[in-house]
């Protein structure tokens, strides 16, 4: 069977229908006379009478101009006449010249009606030979120079970069760049040590050595490696569950009241241990995962759910810094609820607020939000961001320093930051059993942030980011680092934004403010000692302006996805009422079932051919799509699976327009009934025989002809017709083989129900399962089954799962849905007034007898 196919496809407006003629009519002549303020371009001298174009490209042809009348007619929805008002949509030329060349262009194709069979013949299949573990492990271990050259450029990214830096290009912006993120870094560092519990100067040994690494192993060029809120607030969770301060208290033995006081020293000690020991196990984990390849892991932490989570630990670390705020002593609470009864304490301590550290914060804040929103106003003017953090700092030291805060006003200030670079010491293991938990979730948490924000500057900087590499570069950091006494680190996106922003190039800018770090740590850090925390919680607190923003997306996936929006909201709820680990669980169960769900509810289709075209859509979505008489085309938007193979199933069953299961009952009966009344008239016929063998003996054979009716044990209907002359014909059928039309049942108005396989991507055994009912409770109704669309991956699972046998085969499976409709229509041979007839041109050629298959259907010729 041979198709032809012609297709010329005029453009339509958005709803469907041939725009109208005198409203084109209209925008034409606008086109070709108004300006619509864009560059003009002189028409053709051609035209009469002479006027200009106001877009970037003259129109080409007086059928141009149609074309661009029509995107002005569908932007407008076909129902504003062109005036001097009309809102006109910017860069329309890409959109009307591919409108142009769409009604200048068709296409034709002549060949076979194809079945898999047929496809498999033709395109020559192969197969494929899957290559074992053992030799994949071989060829993975087997050494060569170039293979060896490759490997070590890839796991030191540095090799590869550095000989080809441009200098004079890049190196006068990665200095600049990076002496700006290292004076960020100073007071960020110092305050993310806050958050993570453990005193200031760690802070300064973070934003070092895994900064360092990270610079020699990392192939992001714009991120900033270094403390981060989100991280030091989980950290700081873990290090005060190790070690509460209530593991700490010293009772004086002269004091009658039995005051207890706190030995600080040891307290931060041991959370300093429980620090650095997480950050090891964080940094083996990551570089584990590396090794195994497994940096796709991140693909589960959704947009959505990113942002959310980083929301909901915005508000954390905003609690968990109110103490320093107001200067009240509370103890920070751990688990579920802990952000509540936070709050709670803080709302019971307001009474002994410290009026001078409250004054600190709010100027300290007050000055810091003004200058962020003049940076921000004013930054395509300003060559760096003005460093308002640093300058904070650095008066705040001074002012507290001549004042005597402490003193005075018993305002809280950093302590005694030492002097000098301390010696690798090896994590403390006897922590270990009960952090690994809190250190894989700082993994997963720290890498998602990393690379999300390394491959949007990758994607607008035009280069690759290895999802692999960057976590072993991560966990190399961490590792690192929980020899140096640091915390865990991840990227910072306000510190990237300033290393993109200031002319950074490469991570030479990291290496520029890991040497400005290095100074402040040998020589200028003692000198912060006398710096208010104050000052240090209003950094934190301003710099979660970012984050806080994110509020926005409530809006904006209210727009485009409402199962986003949700997995939003849960992700912050989860978060701020569960806690940073539990909260992070839960929320990625929550967005992987809202996948399940999905899928469990996708949208079904009966589909229609659109006129003179060979595509099929939604009957309900599109009004000129038209369903042939006697095919039904099934379709679901997602693939079949064990969750959804069953409602699949029912849902085909429903909207095919058929009982099957009535149907099916009623046949049955039928059936039941006749066996009865064949069993009963079985043993009425014996009867009879023997009575006429009995006349037969007492009056002789040669009597006149006659005819016997039996019935065998296999209960199959027997018709013998003896004519006397020894020749005898007999016509055999079982009760199960007969017809609706023979049991008194009505027949259905489909022959033929064709389902769509194009979206099924992959498929299991309960699938498989489901199809082969569908194939067998169709055929009990007399109606053919046929799969179109299937991946060549989704046959090869059909066959591994034995879908193909004698009551399945590949004849039934065809390469596109029309194939299957053309091979329809031509089987079941309908009238030539019917649909068989396609848009008053024949689409196929009715062959005499019944089609046995596509390869014995005659020529026939469809043309759109």
């Amino acid at each position: 069977m041979v198709y032809e196919q012609k297709a010329t496809r005029q453009p339509r407006c958005s709803c469907g229908s041939f725009p109208n003629v005198d409203v084109l009519a209209a925008w034409k002549s606008f086109i070709l006379q108004e300006n619509f303020g864009y560059k003009l371009e002189k028409l053709p001298s051609s035209l009469n009478p002479p006027c200009f174009l106001l877009k970037k490209e003259a129109v080409k042809s007086l059928e141009h101009c149609d074309a661009l009348a029509f995107i002005f007619f569908q932007n407008t929805s076909g129902r504003l006449m062109p005036n001097q008002d009309t809102p006109m949509i910017t860069n329309l030329e890409n959109e009307a010249d591919c409108n142009f060349r769409m009604r200048k262009s068709d296409y034709r194709v002549e060949r076979q009606v194809m079945d898999e069979e047929d496809l498999e013949v033709v395109a020559q299949r192969t197969e494929r030979t899957e290559i074992s573990s053992k030799d994949k492990l071989k060829e993975s271990l087997r050494c060569s120079g170039p293979k060896a050259k490759s490997l070590l450029f890839t796991l030191i990214p540095i090799l590869r970069w550095l000989p080809k830096y441009p200098i004079r290009e890049w190196l006068l912006g990665d200095i600049c760049s990076g002496f700006s993120v290292g004076i960020v870094q100073l007071p960020q560092s110092m305050a993310y040590a806050l958050l993570a519990a453990v005193p200031p100067v760690f802070g300064l040994y973070t934003s070092f050595y895994p900064v360092l690494i990270y610079f020699i192993f990392g192939t992001s060029r714009h991120v900033s490696v270094g403390s981060f809120a989100v991280l030091s607030v989980m950290v700081g969770t873990i290090t005060e569950r190790m070690a509460p301060d209530e593991n700490f208290l010293i009772i004086s033995q002269n004091d009658t009241n039995g005051t207890a006081t706190i030995d600080i020293e040891a307290r931060d000690l041991m959370r300093v241990k429980a620090a650095t020991m997480v950050t090891f196990l964080c940094g083996i984990f990551q570089i584990l995962l590396g090794m195994i390849r497994f940096g796709f892991v991140v693909t589960y932490l959704s947009d959505p759910l990113v942002r959310g989570y980083t929301t909901g630990a915005a508000v954390h670390v905003l609690v968990s810094q109110l103490k320093y705020v107001f200067g009240i002593s509370i103890p920070r609470k751990n688990g579920p609820l802990s952000l509540i009864y936070t709050l709670i304490d803080v709302v019971k301590a307001l009474h002994l607020t410290n009026i001078g550290t409250m004054v600190v914060s709010i100027i300290a804040m007050s000055t810091m939000f003004a200058v962020k929103v003049i940076n921000d106003h004013f930054k395509s003017k300003l060559p760096i961001p003005i460093p308002i953090e640093f300058i904070e700092v650095i008066i705040a030291t001074v002012i507290s320093s001549n004042v005597d805060l402490v003193g005075k006003y018993g305002i809280e200030v950093v302590g005694k930051i030492p002097k000098g670079l301390q010696a690798p010491v090896p994590p403390d293991f006897s922590m270990a059993s009960s952090l690994l938990g809190d250190a894989f979730a700082l993994a997963i948490v720290g890498y998602g942030i990393t690379i999300s924000l390394g491959k949007i500057f990758a994607l607008k900087h035009g280069y690759q980011v290895d999802s692999n590499q960057e976590l072993l570069a991560l966990g190399l950091s961490n590792f690192v680092g929980g020899f140096f006494k640091c915390f865990t680190v991840s990227c910072s996106m306000s510190r990237s934004l300033v290393q993109e922003t200031t002319g950074g190039n490469t991570q030479l800018a990291s290496a520029v403010s890991c040497t400005v770090i290095l100074v402040i740590i040998l020589e200028v850090g003692a000198l912060f000692g006398r710096l208010p925390k104050a000052v240090l919680a209003s950094i934190v607190i301003i710099n979660l302006k970012g984050m806080f923003e994110q509020l926005t997306d409530i809006c904006f996936f209210w727009r485009t996805n409402k199962i986003d929006l949700i997995v939003w909201i849960v992700t912050v709820i989860f978060t701020v009422l569960l806690g940073m680990d539990f909260g992070l669980a839960a929320s990625i169960a929550f967005a992987l079932l809202t996948v399940i769900l999905q899928t469990q509810k996708p949208k079904y289709s009966i589909l229609g051919q659109v006129p003179k075209t060979d595509i099929y859509r939604d009957v309900k979505q599109f009004d000129e799509a038209k369903e042939i008489p006697g095919i039904k085309i099934f379709q679901s938007s997602a693939t079949v699976y064990f969750a959804n193979a069953e409602l699949y199933e029912e849902k085909l069953k429903q909207m095919s327009g058929i009982n099957i299961g009535k149907l099916i009952l009623k046949k049955k009966k039928g059936i039941t009934k006749l066996k009865r009344q064949l069993k009963k008239e079985e043993k009425q016929d014996k009867k009879k025989a023997k009575k006429e063998q009995k006349m037969r003996k007492d009056f002789g054979t040669g009597g006149p002809a006659t005819t016997i009716e039996t019935f065998g044990s296999d209960n199959a209907v027997s018709l013998e017709m003896d004519s006397g002359l020894g020749s005898s014909s007999k016509v055999s059928k079982k009760p199960e083989e007969l017809s609706l039309e023979s049991l008194g049942l009505q027949k259905p108005d489909v022959h033929s129900l064709i389902l769509d396989f194009s979206p099924v991507n992959f498929v299991d055994s309960v699938c498989i399962k489901i199809v082969r009912n569908i194939f067998r409770d169709f055929k009990e109704v007399e109606v053919d089954v046929y799969l179109s669309g299937c991946h060549w991956a989704i046959i090869e699972q059909f066959e591994r799962g034995g879908l193909f046998g004698k009551n399945i085969s590949k004849c039934q499976l065809f390469v596109t849905v029309h194939d299957a409709v053309l091979y329809c229509m031509m089987k079941n041979n309908p009238p030539t007034d019917q649909a068989l007839c396609m848009n008053g041109t024949p689409a196929l050629l009715p062959s005499q007898g019944e089609v046995e298959g596509p390869s014995s259907a005659s020529v026939a010729s469809s043309s759109f």
